[in-house]
């Protein structure tokens, strides 16, 4: 891991491998260890990149709102920094999904390939954001224990649940230890994000959606019309996952991650 400075932030990184930049971008209230199974799986063929976003893991907190402008454009001058300068492979789960939208819409020349993992495109509806808001002021007064305990149970495949995997116990340490103030300001960022539903015909990248198929949070249905909507993506069900579908089933993700990334993925 280093530390890499993109201006007035730095970021803490996980970069491995060659060939291929692939760019994993993690979801709230994570960070990049969630990604492990495919930092391990993949570096024998691409050159991962698996940083932790600003407010996460061991990267600099900024108090206030973190949007997904402000994440993708991080994202950007990370690449720079790191002399990345051919196309990237972009592969963002849940609010990395989010902030890949707008890594399309603000850095369109440095995407080669799109992976969307469990994600959504629609924005918060008004009642889902005033949620957010207040989530963000209780994480502030109480502590990432709320989040923990309010999303463990939707993260994962309920066989997950019901057996104790490790993975599961894992994540919940990582929410735990994720700083209130970086929470919160990914909240704040969230509930302002807009609605890209009508510009996912506009993507003109190669394009991967995966979906756990007990995903509670973005349905599988939900995502396979995100797919539709994108011209030629492909669609790929991950079998026994729920929303952290690259968590639970590393070896069937990478599968897919791999053949997408080749050309040969049916």
């Amino acid at each position: 891991m280093s530390r890499i400075s993109i201006g007035e932030i730095s970021l803490n990184v996980v970069e491995e491998g060659q060939g291929t930049p692939l760019l994993l971008v993690h979801g709230f209230p994570l960070d990049h260890r969630m990604w492990l199974g495919q930092i391990a799986g993949l570096t024998d063929s691409y050159r991962v990149i698996a940083p932790d976003l600003r407010g996460f893991g061991q990267s600099d907190v900024t108090p206030g709102t973190a949007t997904m402008e402000q994440h993708a454009d991080d994202l950007a001058k990370l690449l720079d920094t790191l002399g990345v300068t051919e196309p990237i492979a972009f592969c963002g789960l849940s609010m990395g999904g989010y902030i890949a939208w707008q890594f399309f819409a603000r850095h369109r020349q440095k995407l080669g390939k799109l992976i969307l993992c469990d994600t959504r495109a629609i924005a918060d509806s008004p009642d889902a954001a005033k949620g957010r808001m207040a989530t963000a002021d209780k994480v502030i007064k109480e502590g990432s224990q709320v989040v923990a305990e309010a999303m463990l149970g939707k993260l994962f495949a309920p066989a997950a649940i019901e057996r104790k995997a490790e993975f599961v116990e894992s994540t919940r340490q990582v929410m735990l230890g994720t700083k209130p103030e970086g929470v919160a300001a990914a909240l704040r960022g969230m509930a302002a994000r807009v609605d890209f539903t009508s510009r996912l015909a506009s993507i003109d990248v190669p394009t991967l959606v995966l979906c756990g198929t007990s995903d509670a949070i973005a349905p599988l249905a939900e995502m396979q019309g995100i797919a539709a909507a994108i011209p030629g993506a492909k669609f790929a069900e991950i079998p026994d996952a729920g929303h952290m579908a690259p968590l639970e089933q590393p070896a069937a993700v990478n599968d897919r991650l791999r053949k997408f990334l080749a050309g040969t993925l049916v």
